[in-house]
């Protein structure tokens, strides 16, 4: 089967895809950057197809002959016209499929069955409305709180229960919910393909239980085996509440907004016979942790929302960046022989972030983190999504990865803190001669005075901090040579 998949960067997209490679179809892998997708995705039955839907469709470069398309594109985001972005897409992806072979399109969406909606929730129902608009049959998949290794909900409140013995939360706690596990919503998605008997219909999918926020809260500590207290505190407002989740965990701001809006609202599916009729056996939430944990200890976890470049927030020409500018900067320069150690130094490059820190000054580091938080930036706590693997695209602290070219011994980042200007951070083992050379390179480019007067005030800590970092780099482990 010949299947298109939007969205195939996002949280869902690449828990689908080795699924539906594993059992033989040909993908055609949409997305509005090949370079940071390529890097990961080499299997002779993924084509890459280089689609930004907020623009009119090539029909030159969409895929036209398809039997079915997944529309998995979506925005977290709070900032600006969010809900008229999503539905461009959606119109602009209705008119470019009707002129494909295509049979079914499958959307995953967000449960609607209350009177009043959060407004990311409302924009998913006009999606619904503009894809049935089309002549391909759609067939919608509606679920509430998705929880797996990476999901956003289940980092969240693994870092609230992680963080804190007490908490004190808003009422919005009360909220029920029925959460449903990742690999539960995947065979869904592949379970409803070309079946013709859900063409035109719409499903609620959740897991076997209907819980509230508090209720999944304590449960994910019980299976932690934590002593967790949590009191509801009514008086908390909704933009309080936004404010204390940012703080707290290691999402952004216009995230927490949504999720607070969001979290008002019951989600409970209405019943239907689909997993029935699927054969699908409904996780519950504790086993959906379980599991996820298990992937967490593993270090196999697929995806991560901090890792998904959110559909209308993130520069689509992020990648570009790949190549360093060489006018208008400044830079730091640091070299260190590792002649015989190159393997050794690698590793320790690839390791780097996360939770093994940035090897000096870490102190620092974590004040910059708590500076860049305080202005509304990522700060450190999006860490690393595993600690020995790294992947061109993947969230690193505060860094974005642009290069992560292992046979070539190169790793390139990208700053994602706020900045007056634009910021680079590159090592290499290069060739020098007969001998094997490290070489660091800070890189900024400043946006007018403020820039250049942020470059020359930190001087002074970036001769410390550069040159402690690639010593410690370089540093022989005890029982190396």
């Amino acid at each position: 089967m010949k299947i298109l998949i939007t969205g195939a960067n996002g949280y869902i997209g690449q828990r689908l895809i080795p699924v539906l490679i594993e059992q033989g179809h040909q993908l055609h892998c949409c997305v509005r950057n090949r370079k940071r997708f390529e890097a990961e995705h080499t299997h002779p039955q993924i084509l890459i197809e280089e689609v930004d839907f907020l623009q009119p469709v090539d029909d030159q470069v969409f895929p036209k002959n398809v039997d079915v398309a997944f529309y998995l594109i979506h925005s977290m985001s709070s900032k600006g016209d969010f809900m008229e972005k999503e539905a461009m897409a959606a119109r602009n992806f209705t008119r470019a499929l009707e002129k494909t072979s295509c049979r079914q399109v499958i959307y995953l969406s967000g449960i609607v069955n209350e009177a009043e909606l959060s407004d990311h929730l409302n924009s998913r129902f006009n999606v619904e409305k503009i894809l049935r608009s089309g002549t391909v049959p759609l067939t919608v998949l509606r679920a509430g709180i998705i929880v797996g290794s990476g999901s956003a909900s289940f980092e969240i409140i693994r870092e609230l229960i992680e963080k804190l013995p007490v908490l004190i939360g808003p009422k919005w706690l009360k909220t029920r919910c029925q959460p449903i596990g990742v690999r539960n919503v995947v065979r869904f998605l592949e379970g409803v393909m070309l079946r013709e008997e859900t063409f035109g219909k719409d499903y609620d999918i959740g897991g076997s239980e209907v819980l509230s926020y508090r209720e999944m809260l304590m449960q994910y500590a019980q299976v932690r085996q934590l002593r967790r207290y949590i009191f509801i505190l009514p008086l908390i407002s909704p933009r309080l509440s936004s404010h204390w989740l940012y703080f707290i965990t290691s999402t952004s701001f216009p995230l927490a907004v949504n999720l607070v809006d969001s979290m008002k609202v019951n989600v409970i599916c209405r019943p239907n016979s689909l997993a029935e009729d699927l054969g699908i056996e409904l996780m519950t939430y504790r086993d959906a942790v379980k599991l996820a944990f298990l992937r967490i200890r593993q270090h196999t976890v697929i995806s991560s929302w901090k890792d998904a470049f959110v559909s209308f927030d993130t520069n689509p020409r992020l990648m570009e960046y790949v190549e360093v500018p060489d006018f208008g900067c400044f830079r730091d320069i640091k070299k260190r022989d590792v002649t015989g150690r190159e393997d050794a130094v690698q590793e320790r490059i690839w390791s780097i972030g996360g939770q093994t820190g940035w090897y000096y000054a870490t102190l620092l580091w974590k004040f910059r983190g708590y500076l860049d938080r305080f202005m509304g930036g990522v700060g450190l706590r999006r860490g690393r999504t595993n600690p020995d693997k790294i992947y061109a695209g993947d969230a690193l602290d505060f860094w974005r990865v642009l290069v992560a070219d292992l046979p070539n011994r190169r790793l390139l980042l990208f700053a994602e803190m706020i900045l007056p200007g634009e910021a680079w951070l590159e090592f290499k083992i290069v060739k020098r001669l007969e001998r094997r050379e490290l070489r660091q390179t800070a890189t900024f480019r400043p946006k007018g005075i403020w820039g250049r007067l942020y470059w020359y005030s930190l001087l002074p800590f970036h001769f410390f901090i550069f040159n402690g970092m690639i010593n410690k780099l370089v540093q022989p482990k005890m029982g190396e040579q």
